[in-house]
């Protein structure tokens, strides 16, 4: 049966409302056709045994709608917001460098998502973190070395994929050379297109060439394809993506509710620019009301009848969501995953000699997290926090645990008996032992304390 312009204006939305339950009036949406719902952090609250509830309740409504949640393993985690992710993150896998641990964490989310109905993660992140003050990818990245991070996103892909849930991996055409935050500006990337090839879009075609499902923009300038418009409004980034690589996945926009997408003109105008330059499935951001899911799709009828918008392409997308359905979340139990502990290990490096930490503290300095990791669990249980520049010595050894302490000048680390880094492992002009880990996760946190015990730590 053809859709008409309001079906399919409501077909290539993907918002999020607040809370683990359906409320009716998305449920409504959702019956007249709505392209699915992202998960956050407030719809995954409950567990995951809610969430499984919650997914029947919005395939009840659309047995069609896709289900995404970003889960990604290691620090950013939606599904383990409370307790923090039970397997390692992409730089501690990139760390650890074992293709056959990456691909049976990739299956293990998978499982993990499929039990809980959800059939598109917004991951692997394929960014090449070169930029070390990269506030936003950081350890999200599996490294800053092209051919490793896409020999890691392939595996990602692939394990995520045997599980029967989609992949989208993130955020073309690469947000690791950026030292801001698209959720807050405009970040610019200058690199020429010979560089990109070389670095930035390494690990996007061996995503694509992995059979990825989907593919993620970014709010980021590249000037060297379009000065004017971020990637995921720009018609010749995207045809980057879908002409000169020859994808032929879906586009998901990263959420349009970004700083980057939508700033200077609003949420509805940032999905009609997407749409128009080739995005097929748009993430509207967390905790939407309906009114707004409303109003981009009479901004989208609106573009189809002022010529701004051909339906031809408004079709083409639907066409490309209707290809997430054969993603059926039925790849089978998991298999578990090997050595996840000896990899935790391989992947910390320890700068320096531990002193006796007998009798030692654990000390947090409390730095805000970025937007995408959000206020999850990091780090050792502390004994205690310091702001930034706080004096933290006692009567007692301090081990000092931070993140990305590289990129925060006021934070002080002589006086500590050792440092423990939980973000990207930047420059460290420091006196004092480092233990970098590349990202928090239970089996990383589990590395470090049998570190610590080992040079006395008795707690």
């Amino acid at each position: 049966m053809s859709m008409d312009l309001d079906q399919m204006a409501l077909r290539v939305q993907l918002p999020a409302f607040a809370g683990t339950t359906l409320p009716n009036d998305y449920a409504a949406l959702l019956a007249e056709g709505l392209g699915g719902i992202c998960y956050f952090g407030t719809n995954t609250a409950d567990g995951p045994a809610a969430v499984a509830e919650l997914s029947a309740a919005i395939r009840a409504a659309n047995p069609h709608a896709v289900i995404a949640v970003d889960e990604e393993g290691g620090d950013v985690t939606r599904l383990h917001a409370m307790d923090g992710s039970p397997v390692l993150g992409p730089a501690a896998l990139g760390a650890a460098d074992d293709l056959d641990l990456t691909r049976a964490v990739g299956r293990s989310i998978g499982a993990e998502l499929a039990a809980a109905g959800i059939n598109l993660d917004l991951g692997p992140v394929a960014d090449v973190n070169t930029n070390p003050d990269n506030p936003v990818i950081g350890t999200r990245s599996f490294s800053g070395d092209p051919q490793q991070a896409a020999a890691h996103v392939a595996a990602w892909v692939t394990g995520l994929q045997e599980a029967g849930v989609a992949a989208c991996v993130k955020h073309f055409p690469g947000h690791g050379d950026t030292a801001q935050d698209s959720h807050l500006e405009l970040p610019t990337v200058d690199a020429d297109l010979a560089t990109l090839r070389t670095r930035e879009l390494v690990p996007f075609a061996a995503a694509a060439e992995a059979g990825a499902a989907s593919v993620m923009t970014s709010h980021i300038v590249v000037p060297a394809i379009d000065p004017a418009l971020p990637g995921t409004l720009s018609a010749p980034v995207l045809g980057l993506l879908r002409e000169d690589m020859g994808y032929a996945g879906v586009i998901v926009s990263d959420a349009l509710d970004m700083a980057g997408a939508s700033a200077e003109r609003g949420i509805p105008e940032a999905a009609v620019l997407s749409l128009a330059a080739g995005a097929d499935l748009l993430c509207i951001g967390p905790d939407k009301p309906v009114s707004l899911v409303r109003e981009t799709q009479a901004a989208i009828v609106a573009a189809v009848h002022d010529g701004r918008l051909s339906e031809e392409r408004l079709r083409d997308a639907c066409a490309r969501i209707a290809q997430l359905r054969r993603y059926d979340m039925s790849g089978g139990p998991d298999a578990g995953i090997p050595a996840q502990g000896r990899a935790a290990h391989a992947s910390l490096v320890v700068e320096g000699e531990l002193p006796d930490l007998a009798g030692a503290e654990i000390v947090s300095v409390a730095t805000a997290a970025n937007i995408a990791v959000g206020e999850v669990p990091w780090g050792l249980e502390p004994d205690r926090f310091v702001a930034p520049g706080e004096p933290f010595a006692g009567d007692r050894p301090v081990v000092l645990q931070m993140r990305d302490a590289h990129r925060r000048p006021e934070i002080v680390v002589d006086g500590a008996a050792v440092v423990v880094e939980w973000g990207w492992p930047g420059p460290f002009d420091g006196s004092v032992p480092r233990i970098c880990t590349r990202g928090y996760s239970r089996p990383g946190a589990a590395a470090v304390e049998e570190l610590l015990r080992k040079a006395g730590w008795d707690r």
